[in-house]
């Protein structure tokens, strides 16, 4: 095994023990030295990898969304992928709901993490472009009137809001069974698209509609490119 490849093995296993210390933490924080003292190496050693820890965190965030990427890169049919969109935050939510908090604190604290976040939003924007044709290919299945981005946010904010249900110490104690909320609010939003018929000239829309989502991704992605950092 090369020097290289040990340090990329080295440098996943951190993360992936840095990550299992995050959730068991519950607050979304740990230490270099706990997590040092897990994967037995010297502290000296994580600084190796990560200039910090909150590049550290930022390191895992954009880990997560790769493989959100890699899940949905799946080629079956739409009405899967929309499953799969709401059950990535369903089915693990503590995981889902503390990495979008980490972010959202790193994203409005911290400095000098500029080129990590435009290589978080590089993947994310990839990640979007795919979730766009699975929506888009759904609702023309549907001959649904929805465009693809009411029915993008109103997934998302299923998602989000199912995990905190079932994240919260309090209300989760009123849900019943978890399994049957889940498949519950997966049915729920597989169905809504059919409550709106559409028209031919809702159809043209809808593809505008999709149309300008991809050009205002692209267009932000090849700022990102040109911003130097």
């Amino acid at each position: 095994m090369s020097r290289q490849h040990q340090f990329k093995v080295r440098e996943e296993n951190i993360l992936a023990m840095a990550e299992q210390l995050l959730l068991e933490s519950g607050d979304g924080d740990i230490t270099l030295d706990s997590l040092a003292d897990q994967l037995d190496l010297a502290k000296g050693t994580l600084y190796k990898h990560f200039s910090s820890k909150d590049e550290l965190y930022l390191r895992i965030i954009i880990r997560y969304e790769e493989q959100l990427f890699e899940i949905n890169r799946v080629d079956d049919c739409a009405s899967a992928g929309v499953a799969r969109m709401i059950f990535q935050q369903l089915l693990n939510p503590q995981k889902a709901m503390l990495l979008n908090q980490i972010e959202e604190r790193l994203a409005a604290s911290v400095t000098g993490l500029n080129r990590l976040f435009a290589e978080l939003y590089d993947i994310r924007r990839q990640r979007m472009k795919r979730l766009i044709d699975i929506v888009s290919a759904y609702l023309k299945e549907q001959h649904s009137s929805m465009t693809t981005r009411d029915y993008l946010c109103t997934i998302w904010a299923m998602g989000q809001g199912g995990a905190g249900l079932l994240n919260s110490s309090f209300y989760q104690r009123y849900l019943g069974r978890r399994d049957t909320l889940r498949y519950a609010l997966v049915q729920q939003m597989l169905d809504l698209p059919g409550h709106y018929p559409a028209h031919t000239a809702d159809e043209s829309l809808n593809d505008e509609d999709m149309q300008d989502l991809v050009e205002q991704i692209e267009t932000e992605s090849a700022e990102h490119r040109n911003t130097q950092y």
